[in-house]
């Protein structure tokens, strides 16, 4: 379907992130495509990830890995502002490409590309500001806004990226209409409020719980901090930057992992590892080896054996594959060490009115069972994760693709069916004018959540989309052959 898609002329590309603004750089460069960028927010290319933190925010992989094509790139553009590396090349022994960045930083950067594109004379890229509520197909693809404002085009792009955590379901669901309720991790005027003598709880204890506990503590709170998650498990930690060139890194993993069943695949990953350690290299480098072949993996995987790997084994993958940067790891294992945050195995069963005016009482029952212990806290923070339930979200453009078929969630509330990054609706047809990008996708794509694979998806979605009728997919090589977006993505190999 793909490979017969012609004279594509304009793109509407909904969702302004670092997802929505790639996309649109990347099609924006190609001859003869013209890009429409619909995004509400002020400011277009950093998205959630790079907008919503501050200077101690770090990126979970170093400046290599965040390379997108673009020009300059991402290296070279920090090499001119050494003012701002200081902590990062400490760590990482001067080498800038080994370092683990401010977070703000890659979003200042993608945010510059975008408005360097925005601002040439006669730019194929135009920025729309507004919300998009409604995903028109006829008589001709289009975006319809919330002002009312209709932009007509070829293709529709959803690059909506993550979206805010929904609140875990409980028995008192009252409390989350009280101020004490956090729902967005990022909401920094509502952080700002707690007394800095309060007790803080996170539900959740992954990299976003770090994230929000460093803030608080950097920004002077001195009150007890409880992290609740179901395993109580921490992210482990990146490799440090100054181990990266020794002969560890050398060393070729050996790892195949193709028609692996879920249980097989743990298998398999262990023995590498054996491997690995015995050769002199870390556990580390057998996850980064197996990155380009999880999207294979997961797409061979039945419904059954996806859901089993969700319930049982995805919160131990995580932990291994997210991982913290060295001095991020180094300031979470202070708040441990000093007893000031204290990480709790299980899950949250209820919660009462404090017996303090302005706290909150949560029942919290440890995991394996066992009598619930009363935490009495000032606030109450959702780091869960992203949404992707989208059999019940209520964002307008997606309850209207929804409602009208055209979109269809996932049985395992990932995000949305997509085939090749193309929109199925309910039939099981793939749309050939709607698709989508980032995490929307992690349906199909499973691991689609890093700049690594979501550079790499866009900027194959990209190829296809531009190649001329007749003359169908074509490999990194240039040279045409069978095969899909997905499959394709195996092939990258060290490129990610």
């Amino acid at each position: 379907m793909l490979n017969a898609w012609r004279d594509v002329r304009t793109v509407l590309v909904v969702g302004g992130g670092f997802s929505g603004a790639l996309f649109a750089l990347s099609a924006a460069a190609r001859p003869g495509l013209r890009v429409v960028l619909i995004e509400r927010e002020p400011i277009a290319g950093r998205g959630l990830a790079y907008g919503a933190c501050d200077s101690l925010h770090v990126l979970n992989v170093p400046v290599s890995r965040m390379e997108l094509g673009l020009e300059p790139g991402f290296g070279p553009w920090l090499a001119e502002r050494p003012q701002a590396l200081a902590s990062a090349l400490d760590e990482a022994d001067g080498d800038l490409s080994r370092s683990f960045v401010a977070r703000r930083l890659f979003g200042v950067y993608v945010a510059e590309r975008l408005e360097a594109v925005l601002s040439r004379p006669q730019s194929p890229l135009t920025r729309v500001r507004g919300e998009a509520v409604r995903v028109e197909e006829k008589p001709q693809p289009a975006v319809v806004l919330a002002d009312g404002r209709r932009f007509e085009g070829d293709v529709v792009v959803l690059a909506t990226g993550n979206l805010p955590p929904k609140p875990p379901r409980c028995r008192d669901a009252w409390f989350y209409d009280t101020p004490l309720f956090v729902p967005d991790p990022w909401a920094q005027r509502e952080l700002e409020s707690v007394p800095k003598a309060a007790p803080v709880l996170f539900i959740g204890s992954g990299l976003t719980m770090v994230d929000v506990a460093l803030k608080l503590a950097a920004n002077g709170h001195r009150g007890p901090l409880f992290a609740v998650s179901r395993h109580g498990l921490l992210p482990h930690t990146h490799l440090p930057p100054a181990a990266g060139q020794d002969a560890a890194g050398a060393v070729a993993i050996d790892l195949d992992l193709a028609g692996a069943r879920p249980v097989e695949v743990l298998r398999r990953l262990r023995a590498a590892v054996r491997r690995a350690r015995a050769a002199g290299a870390p556990w580390q480098k057998v996850m980064d080896a197996a990155r380009p072949h999880l999207p294979s993996i997961w797409s061979q995987w039945t419904l059954v054996e996806k859901a089993r790997f969700l319930r049982h084994g995805r919160t131990f993958w995580d932990v291994h594959r997210h991982r913290m940067a060295p001095r991020i790891a180094a300031g979470l294992s202070d708040l441990l060490e000093r007893g000031q945050l204290q990480v709790i195995a299980g899950r949250i069963t209820g919660f009462r009115r404090g017996e303090v005016e302005g706290r909150v009482g949560v029942h919290v029952r440890p995991r394996g069972g066992g009598v619930d212990t009363v935490l009495e806290t000032s606030a109450v923070v959702n780091c869960t994760g992203p949404r992707s339930d989208f059999a019940e979200i209520g964002i307008p453009v997606f309850a209207d693709l929804r409602r009208s078929g055209r979109l269809v969630p996932d049985a395992l509330g990932l995000g949305i069916e997509t085939r090749d990054c193309a929109v199925v609706d309910r039939f099981g047809s793939a749309s050939p004018w709607l698709f989508a990008v980032g995490p929307l996708t992690r349906p199909a794509w499973w691991e689609i959540t890093a700049v690594p694979e979501v550079a790499v998806q866009i900027h194959r979605l990209v190829e296809h989309l531009a190649q001329p009728v007749g003359v169908g997919f074509r490999g990194r090589d240039g040279v045409p052959r069978e095969g899909t977006l997905l499959e394709d993505f195996i092939h990258l190999g060290e490129g990610i």
